[in-house]
């Protein structure tokens, strides 16, 4: 069993050095759940490899849209309130408010802010972020989903969401309620 388990292990080294050889994604084997900061539990753990295990870092065809063409899309539903399903300028939720911003570009985004975690490539520190990435929470509210909130970063450690009380509003990354559930962003714009 040993033997298996330091060859199993050998095998993850291996993969990983050659797809950074090869400037490629390894998919979750890149990611362990220790690269993920704020998955506390078990049971988060589990969710964190369910979630990679079913497909991440999906191409999208961006359109050569830049970041601050989305950012100043996205600020115009600033003041816009939450609704859960909304994607108007009548009432959104966080993932419509994506859905419709990227929409306006020709880019269709799934609905839900798990499925949209699955598009580009996965960032695991804040500090690593770049205007225009999307971002992703986890416990933002109860449910059986592991991400539960997504957002656009627009720079100096702020980001777009929209919030249940505030409706679409920016926030900053560091504040402390936020910071908790950060989980990772992806980088959808090259």
């Amino acid at each position: 069993m040993k033997v298996l388990f330091e060859a199993k292990a050998k095998n993850i080294i291996l993969l990983v050095i050659v797809c950074q050889l090869l400037n490629i994604s390894c998919s979750k084997h890149a990611y362990r759940e220790s690269s993920f900061r704020n998955v506390e539990s078990h049971s988060e753990k589990k969710k964190l490899n369910v979630f990679l295990d079913s497909g991440t870092e999906k191409k999208i065809n961006i359109h050569n849209i830049s970041a601050d063409e989305i950012i100043m899309t996205a600020k115009k539903y600033i003041g816009v309130p939450h609704c859960m399903g909304g994607t108007t300028m009548k009432c959104i939720d966080c993932s419509g408010l994506l859905v419709a911003v990227f929409a306006r570009y020709g880019i269709a985004l799934p609905h839900k802010s798990e499925e949209q975690a699955r598009f580009g490539k996965v960032i695991t520190g804040t500090d690593e972020l770049i205007k225009g990435d999307l971002v992703f929470f986890i416990r933002t509210y109860r449910t059986s989903d592991f991400i539960t909130h997504s957002g656009i970063y627009i720079g100096n450690n702020k980001f777009i969401h929209t919030s249940s009380s505030n409706g679409v509003t920016i926030t900053l990354l560091s504040d402390p309620w936020w910071k908790e559930k950060f989980i990772f962003g992806t980088r959808i714009l090259e």
